[in-house]
């Protein structure tokens, strides 16, 4: 401030009150641009919500399997309630759920078998179910593969008389015939081959026969593996033929008729009458001395 153009006029002690005077025009507010710090507008509202228990939303509806098993109810599952359009039905329909044979059976020697069943139609609180599918399980199946024999896989896809597109696996391994002293037993290509065109042939004829519903009879009652086995031992003896795996390609239209019968055929069987039951035998009545 002392080189100020008045500073050569003024008194040393002057000089103190004109340096606070060019302080204060040195610190007037600066503007700044409208819109630039986005941080000082931002209100509160979207701040962090209170954490609710998401167990709140959600609602339990039962899994009822087709009448051919022994147990219908067969399990829950979860959904979030309705909600607006989000309608709690419609994220239902087309789970898949895979259940043990022995559950549904109530027959532990089944154990390894699995079942798929997927969810269809909704029905107040109750799911139904329809085939989707079949499979082994992993230790079943581990416990089968051994050294020194040939395993021989086969598979088909048929198409059964109500529409359904179902591909069907087999398995099957070479056994050592009787009273063999070599240690391995592998077939020949040839015999694979062979033992293959009879799986499959079978597979076909077992498909394409009837309507899915008694293809799956079949699959969880009628012992298919032993069957072919036996035709296959014309070739090469053969041991552990199973159906490994059944997948459900195509679905017909839905129909809610058809889904009915799967869950009412076997309640009430047409058959089934109760056995004849003989007259009661009539008591010889005493007369009045004249002829009965």
């Amino acid at each position: 401030f002392l080189h100020h153009p008045a500073a050569s006029d003024l008194h040393p002690s002057d000089a103190t009150s004109l340096g606070t005077n060019l302080v204060c025009d040195l610190k007037e507010p600066v503007k700044m641009a409208i819109g630039k710090n986005k941080r000082l507008t931002k209100s509160k509202k979207g701040g962090r919500k209170k954490a609710t228990d998401p167990f709140l939303k959600k609602e339990w509806y039962k899994l009822i399997a087709p009448s051919m098993f022994a147990v219908k109810d067969c399990g829950k599952t979860l959904i979030t309630k309705t909600q607006g359009q989000k309608i709690a039905s419609d994220y239902l329909k087309g789970r898949v759920v895979e259940v043990s044979l022995a559950d549904l059976n109530r027959n532990e020697s089944v154990a390894w078998r699995k079942i798929k069943l997927c969810v269809e139609d909704v029905q107040g609180y109750n799911c139904l179910l329809n085939f989707h599918g079949m499979d082994m399980t992993r230790d079943k199946l581990c416990s089968l593969i051994r050294k020194k024999q040939s395993i021989i896989e086969g598979s088909v896809d048929c198409r059964t008389t109500d529409g359904y597109v179902v591909r069907m696996f087999c398995i099957a391994f070479t056994k050592p015939q009787e009273n063999q002293i070599k240690a391995t037993c592998y077939a020949k290509s040839a015999q694979s081959r062979a033992i293959r065109a009879k799986m499959t042939s079978h597979m076909t004829e077992l498909g394409t026969k009837g309507d899915l519903r008694s293809l799956v009879k079949e699959l969880i009652s009628a012992p298919i593996g032993e069957q072919i086995a036996r035709e296959a031992s014309a070739v090469f003896p053969v041991k552990d033929c199973f159906i490994r795996k059944v997948k459900v390609l195509k679905k017909p239209k839905f129909d809610v008729t058809e889904l009915m019968e799967w869950h009412n055929a076997d309640e009430a069987p047409v058959g089934d009458v109760g056995k004849p039951v003989e007259p009661p035998a009539e008591e010889n009545l005493a007369g009045s001395g004249g002829r009965l």
